[in-house]
């Protein structure tokens, strides 16, 4: 059912992606970045300025070349060789590129083609995403992949049984879906959940081709199968935190479910939902510990997803957000509102008990979250853009805030966006951090992020100068991809320029839900 429901959501094909004219600057046989101040993303502070050299979308030098607020000696700077590129960003800050671990790429209900998401995504730095389950991802990685299209590069895990012509319901039908996943070129799966053998199965043969997994532990299957289970058979990561509470359950099997409930009402799925955590084990109680070693025995990644439910804590703060009204598509904000169909839209009657609850539930999740990372557990940053609110790109950045709100350093929350997502996904001796051999990803903004997350919204963050004015400041500068340069803010004004003519063509004005004038 689950799987059924996602093919119909993200049924959108590839037509529309559009034969960008802007595709960046570059390559260049050298590039070398001068002046900037460091933040590697494995968690050391930064330093600079240093100036970055990379020959063939590979950093070959990264070499110190003065010191703050002392005039640079030329002499001391790597040598522009015939037909290098220089960019210099004296006294802004750079970073590698950032990892969504969590990216759908728009869909027909939203009314999202490709480009318009890919380009939210590199405006906000992302240089890479998971998709877990979605659209046929197959020839937009390729084209990525080629740097035919502006996009960041794709990692695919297919929705289990996608494809398949009828259900899986032996343990030797899921074993031969899986391979026939990695045969078709995908990089891992999408679990919404399964019976206890068909995911036993299904874990395991995928572990032995060596492919990622990751699951979201959907009530329907979740009281006989959590995370404990998924990871003890094999699965990579979990995604959101459906499944947990349940490990973590010391007097009942399943949540305390009203007896009226109906999975398919929206408003009754997310409104429990928001009583959960109270519902499992205290902090740092003998059976929290438990469940938690376990976990981090295992290796297991944490993607938790912060944002996409931020609404159900407070809704209007998501409906009033600033970009929506720039760069929201009208079908977008559409899908968004109250709805019984839609999928995330269950504000039916949504009130004051239900943000108190999911608050509350907040609270005992980011607890869990810090200690995981405290532990040495790996988290990462997803977003789970184009529901309930949230949007490609701006999403992300509000996925660093709230990991900072869970206790996260600045340089942790870097960390989770960066090096972890590379490692959860096998290829940190390639992008992740900033390091001689990897490959040319970085983020470059003109404020320091670590002082102000909110620098890396495309929006910029509201800043009072000495003479009394307000202004708006940071937004990316550029985002580099495979050593291309992107200009971040050319790419807004293009996904800006899609929601205008969206708006003309339907002759419409963003208003809030329920108001007719």
């Amino acid at each position: 059912m689950k799987n059924l429901f996602f093919a119909i959501l993200f049924s959108i094909s590839i037509t529309g992606i559009g034969q960008d004219k802007y595709l960046g600057d570059g390559p260049y046989s050298q590039l070398i970045i001068r002046g900037v101040t460091l933040i590697n993303g494995d968690g050391s502070p930064p330093r600079g300025p240093v100036d970055i050299v990379v020959e063939n979308n590979t950093i070959v030098k990264i070499q110190v070349v003065g010191y703050p607020g002392v005039k640079i000696d030329d002499q001391r700077r790597p040598k522009l060789k015939k037909g290098g590129k220089e960019l210099d960003v004296t006294g802004m800050y750079l970073l590698p590129g950032f990892i969504d671990m969590h990216g759908h790429i728009g869909g027909n209900s939203q009314g999202a083609e490709p480009s318009y998401v890919f380009k939210l995504w590199m405006a906000h730095g992302i240089t890479t995403i998971r998709q877990p389950s979605g659209i046929d991802a197959k020839e937009l990685k390729r084209l990525s992949a080629n740097n035919k299209i502006v996009a960041p590069r794709i990692f695919d895990y297919v929705g289990f049984g996608s494809g398949s012509k009828k259900p899986i319901t032996t343990p030797e039908m899921a074993r031969e879906w899986v391979r026939n996943n990695a045969k078709n070129g995908a990089d891992g799966i999408k679990f919404f959940g399964a019976e206890p053998e068909i995911m036993t199965a299904a874990l395991d043969e995928n572990k032995k081709l060596g492919l990622g997994s990751a699951c979201h532990h959907a009530q329907l299957s979740v009281a006989r199968w959590n995370v404990l289970h998924s990871a003890r058979a094999g699965l990579t990561s979990m995604e959101h935190w459906y499944g947990l509470p349940e490990a973590l359950f010391n007097d009942k099997t399943v949540q305390d479910y009203p007896l009226d409930y109906n999975y398919q009402n929206e408003q009754h799925r997310f409104e429990e939902a928001g009583k959960l955590w109270e519902q499992a084990a205290k902090p740092h109680t003998p059976h929290w510990n438990k469940v938690m070693n376990e976990l981090l025995a295992l290796d297991f990644t944490l993607d938790p997803t912060f944002n996409i439910y931020e609404a159900s804590r407070d809704l209007q703060r998501a409906r009033r957000a600033e970009w929506h009204e720039t760069y929201t598509l009208p079908s977008l904000w559409k899908f968004y509102e109250p709805s019984k169909i839609s999928h995330g839209s269950y504000w039916h009657y949504w009130g004051t008990e239900q943000e108190v609850s999911w608050k509350k539930n907040y609270q005992l999740w980011m607890t869990f979250i810090n200690e995981y990372k405290n532990r040495g557990g790996r988290v990462t940053a997803g977003s789970d853009s184009g529901f309930i609110y949230q949007l490609y790109g701006f999403a992300y950045i509000r996925e660093l805030e709230l990991l900072r709100e869970a206790g996260f350093h600045p340089l942790e929350v870097i960390r989770a966006a960066t090096l972890n997502g590379a490692e959860a996904l096998g290829w940190n001796d390639k992008i992740g951090s900033i390091q001689v051999g990897k490959l040319a990803d970085f983020v470059i903004v003109e404020e320091n992020p670590l002082k102000n997350l909110k620098v890396l919204y495309g929006t910029g963050a509201i800043k009072l100068t000495e003479a009394n004015e307000v202004v708006r400041v940071g937004g990316v500068k550029y985002t580099i991809k495979d050593g291309i340069i992107y200009d971040a803010k050319r790419l807004l004004k293009d996904v800006k320029k899609m929601v205008d003519a969206q708006k003309e063509e339907m002759n419409w004005t963003l208003k809030q839900p329920g108001i007719k004038n």
